[in-house]
């Protein structure tokens, strides 16, 4: 009997023995697999590391790309496009204006009524229509033919229902979100069309014009006063509230910079000569590239990946279009390293899967268990029941990614400003600022990123301080507009009328 209860004694011991072995060596894999997910967190972090040095770096990188670009055609990756705009409303413009928009598979048409004086709110109306599938691979003459009708129907609406001359001289100004050569304020030539238009007969052909004559044929006397981009008319937008606005930046699905510029320093034009002495020049700044910018193994695979691989590079690291998409990026090599969040999701393979949209609400999520967290991996990416620790390093992949994009768009701002000596550097006497040299300076700045993304807009913010110094930031601010690319084209309109 004592040699049973003996042996069942060391059996027993040896299943304590073999469970506790279970149980210890279950803990090490999870703890393995735990320090797999931390590591890939870590080598996220270092590489978007943006301290302020780097910034600075990217700053001086960005002016001596400007100073290039102007220099001479294709001498840098930042194309510094003359836009042959140089009369930027002040708030003085009076009368009816009106806008096209054609930006897409969509086109809006506005009328804006000013008089005379700044307004915080401008009355304007607007109208939006879809183009026919047809036409967006038709003829030029059908397409413009079928625009300047809708723009005839709206401008019979104008005042208040009672009939109006419709041969009363109109002024237009034309958004146009297609790739063209600008050769004059109201000329440019269409060098490709991309978003699912394909005229052949266009390409090639200075765009204005053809509008011009189907507003001849349908019966307008209507001019095409100014043809800008969404990132010029912000830009005007934000100078007719504010005269002291020297640029403006799109920060939004995609991203964009121009600026106010001497004539006389854009040498690959010299003899241009304005009344201002001023011009508009459209950066183009999505495609700036530097070495010192701080890019990682997603960005590279993202890039190599993409329709436009070494092109668009620093639009890729900071624009709404792509961060999302990063932190997929991210939250696939932790699934793959570790199984903590189960088996691979095909979603999570998916390029583009998790958009920026549901990326910031992930960053925002300020519940206690992070359930919205929850409910996008398991919606969006279909992931189930990630642990909460688990949630909370998605967070901090969102954090890292949104804070490296807002740092360096705050870089690429004060590089706008070093070039036109509004940075601050030229305000130094004796190691100390003088103030009485700052000028204020207003950037007018459109897009969701940074008016609807709050951590995206105190990350941008915060880099401004740490770059210029707190003396100096408090000269520059920071405006939001909206509308540039409808309201600020009726406003360059106004400001380039023959009226």
């Amino acid at each position: 009997m004592g040699r049973v209860v003996v042996g069942v004694a060391v059996g027993l011991a040896a299943v304590a023995c073999a469970v506790a072995a279970v149980v210890v060596g279950g803990r090490m894999k999870s703890r393995g697999k735990w320090k797999r997910v931390v590591r890939v967190l870590r080598e996220v972090e270092e590489g978007c590391e943006s301290s302020v040095e780097r910034l600075r770096q990217v700053v001086d990188a960005m002016a001596v790309e400007m100073h290039a670009g102007l220099a001479s055609e294709g001498g840098s990756k930042l194309k510094m496009l003359l836009t042959y705009v140089h009369n930027l409303p002040d708030g003085t413009e009076k009368g009816i204006y009106y806008a096209l928009d054609l930006g897409g598979t969509n086109f809006r048409v506005l009328r804006v009524h000013l008089h005379d004086q700044q307004s915080s709110v401008l009355e304007h109306e607007v109208e939006r229509q879809p183009i026919p599938q047809h036409l967006m691979t038709s003829t030029g003459k059908d397409l413009f033919d079928f625009i300047a009708s809708s723009l005839k129907e709206f401008i019979e609406k104008e005042g208040d229902g009672s009939e109006l001359s419709l041969d009363r001289r109109r002024e237009l100004g034309f958004t146009f979100s297609f790739p063209l050569k600008q050769t004059s304020v109201s000329s440019g030539i269409l060098m490709k069309w991309t978003k699912g238009f394909s005229i052949v007969d266009m390409v090639g052909v200075d765009v204005p014009a053809c509008l011009q004559e189907a507003l001849i044929r349908k019966g307008l006397d209507m001019r095409v006063a100014a043809l800008v981009n969404d990132t010029v008319g912000t830009l005007a937008l934000g100078h007719y509230h504010d005269s002291d606005t020297v640029a403006s930046i799109i920060i939004g699905t995609g991203t964009n910079a121009c600026y106010l510029e001497r004539v006389d320093a854009i040498i690959k034009c010299q003899g241009l000569l304005t009344t201002s002495g001023y011009m508009v020049v459209n950066m183009e700044w999505g495609n700036f590239w530097s070495s010192h910018l701080p890019r990682t193994s997603y960005d590279i695979d993202l890039d190599s990946e993409s329709p436009n691989p070494n092109d668009q590079g620093f639009e890729k690291m900071i624009s709404g279009m792509y961060l999302g998409d990063i932190v997929r990026r991210v939250i696939l090599r932790m699934s793959l390293e570790s199984d903590m969040f189960g088996p691979v999701s095909s979603k999570l393979s998916m390029p583009f899967m998790l958009r920026t949209p549901m990326m910031a609400a992930m960053h925002e999520d300020d519940s206690p268990d992070l359930r919205e967290v929850a409910r996008i991996l398991k919606d969006i990416l279909e992931i189930p029941d990630v642990p909460l620790k688990l949630r909370k390093v998605v967070v901090k992949v969102c954090d890292v990614v949104t804070r490296r994009a807002a740092r360096l768009a705050a870089a690429g701002i004060v590089g706008i400003l070093k070039k036109i000596g509004r940075d601050g550097s030229g305000g130094i006497t004796s190691g100390r600022r003088n103030d009485v040299k700052m000028k204020r300076t207003v950037v007018a700045i459109e897009g969701g990123l940074y008016s609807s993304y709050t951590f995206f807009r105190e990350y941008l913010h915060e880099a401004l301080n740490e770059i210029l110094g707190e003396d100096i930031a408090k000269h520059v601010i920071l405006k939001v507009t909206e509308d540039g690319s409808g309201v600020g084209a009726a406003l360059l309109a106004a400001s380039h009328s023959l009226l």
